[in-house]
């Protein structure tokens, strides 16, 4: 079944001076204006496409791809406000509205907000909606595992670190003794499920646990080696002044540390760890 707001492979029923018709099944014609007609395409050939409304409440299709999806949070720029609302840049030639009863606060031409793309109940039309707390739901069931590769989307920072929205459906948490990068609001990144608590919450991480460990040893060896070899770190540093000189945390120092001692690879001094000879050349 085709969707508005949604992406389809449709095929091509006839062919008009201005561009094909293409059969959208419960939607009935969709216009494919010609501008956007790939070259050969003639009735019975498929074609990929997006389908939303026109300026006349029309269902209508584009092959140009948009920034998002209903269904979907993104980051968009404002582009003008009217009497109606806020209108956002989505990469269409329509731009996407944000009424004013669904933003969280006024918006204003030239900012970036963080919406979500929803069909309205009275005309089914594409609609965007800054209130995005009421579109995620802590309650919701969900199967994210630990260690599974989502897309997150920067939504906040909090006392703890970041909230990130996962994969368009779940909030989730990134600590900052987790986070050794910048971040910023609405930025999309790739993410990975760290951990899932009892109640259902989510612990998330920027890398996966096994790349994680092998970029602090890494780290840890990169630094030693360029200090001759000795670090004044151990079970008592203060973590801030880990972070600060390797760029991790102290738990990853100290499985870190764990790992190339284990390899005999590294002695632990009094004040401190120190690299054996092997690994000083």
């Amino acid at each position: 079944m085709a969707e508005i707001g949604k992406s389809a492979r449709l095929i091509v029923i006839k062919t008009v001076e201005f561009g094909v018709y293409l059969d959208a099944d419960n939607l009935g014609e969709v216009l494919l204006p010609r501008k956007y007609v790939p070259a050969g395409v003639d009735v019975g050939d498929v074609v990929e496409v997006f389908l939303y409304h026109d300026s006349e409440g029309r269902p209508v299709a584009t092959t140009v791809e948009p920034k998002a999806r209903v269904g979907e949070f993104a980051y968009l720029k404002v582009v003008d406000t009217t009497p109606v609302g806020a209108f956002l840049d989505w990469g269409l030639d329509k731009d996407l509205l944000v009424p004013f009863s669904e933003q969280h606060r006024p918006l204003v031409v030239g900012q970036f907000c963080l919406v979500y793309l929803f069909l309205d109940k009275i005309h089914g039309r594409v609609t965007a909606s800054s209130k995005i707390e009421k579109f995620l739901d802590d309650e919701k069931p969900h199967d994210f595992r630990a260690g599974q590769q989502v897309e997150l989307i920067i939504a906040n920072s909090t006392d703890l670190g970041w909230k990130a929205i996962i994969n368009h459906s779940h909030w989730g948490v990134l600590y900052k003794s987790d986070v050794f990068q910048r971040l910023s609001f609405g930025q999309t990144i790739t993410g990975y499920i760290k951990h899932v608590r009892p109640d259902g919450k989510i612990d998330l991480a920027l890398q996966d646990a096994a790349s994680a460990r092998d970029r602090h040893v890494d780290a840890l060896l990169a630094y030693l080696r360029h200090h001759g070899g000795f670090a004044p770190l151990h079970d008592k540093t203060d973590p801030e002044v880990i972070a600060d000189l390797l760029g991790m945390s102290k738990g990853a120092f100290k499985k870190a540390v764990g790992k190339l001692y284990k390899a005999r690879r590294l002695t632990i001094e009094n004040d401190g760890i120190r690299l054996t000879d092997q690994d000083l050349k």
